[in-house]
Formats: C-alpha cells, structure tokens, sequence
C-alpha cells in the first residue's frame, strides 16, 4: 500500500508520519505539503502514486481538492486532525500517530 502524508510545509507532521511508518510491513510512504513553501511540494504524481492519502488537519483536504480535484478521482483521504503543536518526531507526535494511522494499515 502506497501512502501519503500531507501537512502544510512538510517539515515536521507529515515527514515524522513517512518516518514512522516506513518500515510497517507491506507500506510503502511518502510526505508531502500543500503551502507554496513546503520542503516537498505535492504534485499530480505524487497523488497518482498514492493509495492512501493522510491529511493531517481538514484544511489540507480542502486545499488538495481545489488544486488537485482531477488527480484525486476517488482515492481515500483521511484527516488525522493534528495541529501543528509539535516537533518532528516528538515523542507524543509518534504515539498519537501510531494511534490514529494504524486502522488504515494493512
């Protein structure tokens, strides 16, 4: 399973969630960010690679959907509703994302 987390700047949230689940069996992972500044930008091949996409707050969703509507088609986005409080791999971001990706996961 192919999987994209998304948050704005892909500096802290998103890329710990790619981190965390890299090595989960059968998981392949990416990250990516909706803002102009983002490390790693999301882009139409990105979105097209991705069989899951993990949002970290509802406004990427919307941010994806104006931007990407045609790349989306019917694919699963999930909103995780994970504020930008924490730092990449805190230890409470780690839990809280191991809490909340693992019904996704194969």
């Amino acid at each position: 399973m192919n999987i994209l987390f998304i948050c704005s700047k892909n500096r802290l949230r998103s890329p710990t969630a790619e981190q965390v689940f890299a090595d989960w069996p059968g998981v392949n992972t990416a990250s990516a960010g909706v803002n102009l500044d983002a490390d790693n930008p999301e882009s139409p091949e990105l979105l097209e690679w991705a069989e899951l996409i993990v949002v970290m707050e509802p406004v990427h969703r919307r941010k994806l959907a104006t931007k990407f509507r045609r790349h989306l088609g019917n694919k699963r986005v999930v909103s995780l509703g994970i504020l930008d409080d924490y730092q990449f791999m805190q230890p409470e971001l780690v839990e809280l994302l191991k809490r909340k990706v693992a019904a996704y996961l194969p």
